[in-house]
């Protein structure tokens, strides 16, 4: 008896040094705030960089806020509220375009492909865009990546988009709950939100716009040109964070990569994120490197020309740098 006492009391004792010791802080991090413009498994390399601690491993302590759009994006940036955006790559065209002269430079892209889904009211199983045609579809905001990547899948189609009755007057956070509501025959969603009216029984996923519509700097970071300068040790080290969350993604599975960003979705189940992941894997949604090639910098601007929303193009050199890329 007294050895199983000895025993417990031994446990007991390291239980209580344990307790007692210091844990390790973060320490010696410059913190950094980003505005995302949606919260997504779309940006899953974004996410497990966060949740491995590679910014930590780069110095930074890294705090993300979502800011619901690329224009809130933006003015949360310009008014020096963050450090660095994270949004598409069109709304520092437009802030460069207004005249600014302290202008947004995009240092590192994610994503190279739309993130959105088409989704059905009714099963399609051989969905072709031409099925769209006298149709209401909820797009998105005018003037967003997603309603004119749409535009431009549905001319590259030979789909003149004023055949489509096209919904761009619902907020982006809320065309989910619009569409199963009742509102338009189709909707293009993000995940999770396309993957949870699929489940909830109110549509069915039947495209693409990433397969359709080509590769651009999707979602990139960027900041001002002012920051950029005098914060070059900052922008190098969250870089290479991001290309390690890069490199996570492209060398595992949908399952490990779910798993380690649950924590960023805790109201989604392990089973249906892995479903997510997956999505935007097949769909090779994101960058092998964090470089913006001009080529992908020039076809978003020819895809905001189609759409009527720029009048005229910017320097790829101004408004990309990829100094601290690979």
């Amino acid at each position: 008896m007294k050895k199983i006492y000895g025993i417990i009391g031994i446990f007991l004792l390291i239980c209580l040094l344990l307790f007692l010791l210091p844990t390790k802080k973060k320490e010696n991090l410059t913190k950094i705030k980003v505005a995302e413009v949606a919260h997504s498994i779309f940006y899953a390399p974004q996410y497990v960089a966060k949740e491995l601690g590679f910014f930590e491993e780069e110095g930074l302590d890294v705090e993300l806020i979502l800011a619901n759009g690329a224009d809130k994006v933006t003015a949360a940036v310009l008014s020096d509220d963050v450090q660095i955006g994270f949004c598409g790559s069109e709304a520092t065209i437009y802030v460069y375009n207004q005249g600014e002269k302290d202008y947004l430079v995009n240092f590192s892209g994610l994503t190279k492909r739309d993130g959105s889904f088409i989704v059905s009211r009714n099963k399609e199983d051989h969905f072709q865009l031409t099925d769209l045609i006298g149709k209401k579809v909820i797009g998105g905001r005018i003037g967003g990546m997603p309603e004119m990547t749409f535009e431009w899948v549905l001319k590259e189609a030979g789909i003149n988009p004023k055949e489509v009755e096209i919904d761009t007057s619902i907020a982006f956070p809320a065309m989910g709950g619009s569409f199963i509501g009742g509102n338009g025959d189709y909707v293009n969603l993000f995940e999770p939100q396309a993957t949870e009216v699929v489940k909830q029984g109110y549509g069915h996923i039947v495209a693409s716009l990433g397969k359709l519509g080509g590769v651009v700097p999707y979602t990139a970071y960027h900041t001002k040109k002012s920051y950029l300068e005098n914060n070059q040790t900052i922008i190098q080290g969250f870089t290479n964070a991001i290309q390690k969350g890069l490199d996570y993604v492209h060398t595992h599975t949908k399952e490990e990569i779910a798993k380690i960003i649950l924590p960023q979705f805790p109201d989604t189940s392990l089973k249906d994120l892995t479903t997510m992941v997956g999505h935007y894997q097949e769909n090779d949604s994101w960058f092998e490197t964090t470089s913006i090639k001009e080529q992908d910098f020039i076809h978003i601007q020819e895809i905001m020309e189609n759409a009527n929303e720029l009048k005229k193009r910017v320097p790829y050199k101004d408004l990309v740098d990829t100094r601290f890329s690979k």
